[in-house]
């Protein structure tokens, strides 16, 4: 299984357009690389590609990498689909870029369809796509590859005005190729960190998980809020570090290769000689930049 991460950061990408927090102008000012918004591409034989998420970068992400390229048809590509783990924004507006290809499949699980119904109406006046359920026990990929789509969070995204209290709203995607053996699990949003995710990460070889705050002052005391928590607390993301964090979660599997993504703009992760890397980095886990591949 192939295995690119298109983009690393959290929505509105590094540096965020509107922000000049310190590691925001450090990047502007050339002193740290720029990320683009968190999607991942996947394949199990090279050639037909499936997204994980659709960042509002696709367009650049795509031009960028060579293995998702079009051809050898002038209308050709290798992009079969997109598998959605959430509905926010950040992870589906990439959708309305990809809206001149045709015979795209898209799965998410049904709340996740239902609330992208305004979008989906939209796409389907330039090319009629297949909306599939993503949590049904588990399905095949072009090129190989099975999917099982694993409910974690309730966490609906922002515009949802009365939101349901189900789990499927953020799903986690334990990906496996039945050639290999490998097996890679894709979680990007966590609002928490709940047993079953122990579970899919006991049998896993490669897991790329929620990185996007290190602490969970870490926004408020960026941008000199008088509240530090609570942008972080109402955006639904588990910080990495301190007792609870996702960090500790991931002593618990020392054997599988752990990867950082999703980071936010305030994230010090970003900064390699920073303190928060040093311990990162002593745990075994990774973070990579853009356009780093990997094979599971």
């Amino acid at each position: 299984m192939k295995v690119i991460l298109l983009g690393t950061a959290a929505g509105g990408g590094f540096p965020q357009w509107d922000c000049a927090c310190e590691l925001c102008l450090s990047a502007r000012n050339g002193e740290l690389p720029s990320r683009s918004q968190e999607c991942v591409a996947i394949s199990g034989n090279s050639r037909d590609w499936w997204l994980l998420n659709a960042s509002p970068d696709i367009r650049t992400q795509l031009l960028a990498t060579p293995a998702l390229r079009p051809g050898p048809g002038p209308r050709e590509t290798p992009v079969r689909g997109v598998l959605l783990t959430d509905a926010e924004v950040d992870h589906t507006m990439g959708l309305a870029i990809l809206r001149g290809a045709a015979d795209l499949t898209v799965y998410a699980s049904p709340l996740v369809l239902d609330a992208l119904l305004p979008l989906r109406g939209l796409l389907t006046r330039y090319c009629p796509w297949k909306w599939q359920d993503s949590t049904v026990p588990g399905f095949e990929l072009a090129g190989g590859l099975r999917v099982f789509a694993h409910p974690i969070s309730a966490k609906a995204p922002k515009y949802i005005v009365t939101p349901s209290s189900s789990p499927h709203w953020v799903t986690a995607l334990r990906i496996e190729d039945p050639v290999t053996g490998g097996v890679f699990v894709y979680a990007p949003c966590l609002a928490n960190w709940p047993a079953a995710l122990d579970n899919l990460l006991a049998s896993a070889d490669c897991a790329l998980l929620d990185g996007t705050f290190f602490s969970a002052q870490e926004l408020g005391s960026a941008v000199h809020s008088q509240d530090p928590d609570a942008g972080q607390s109402l955006m639904g993301h588990l910080p990495i570090a301190g007792p609870t964090g996702s960090l500790t979660a991931l002593t618990r599997h020392p054997g599988l290769r752990r990867i950082y993504t999703h980071l936010n703009n305030t994230n010090p992760l970003l900064e390699p000689s920073s303190a928060a890397s040093a311990l990162v980095a002593q745990a075994g886990v990774e973070v990579l930049p853009d356009g780093a591949e990997l094979t599971v």
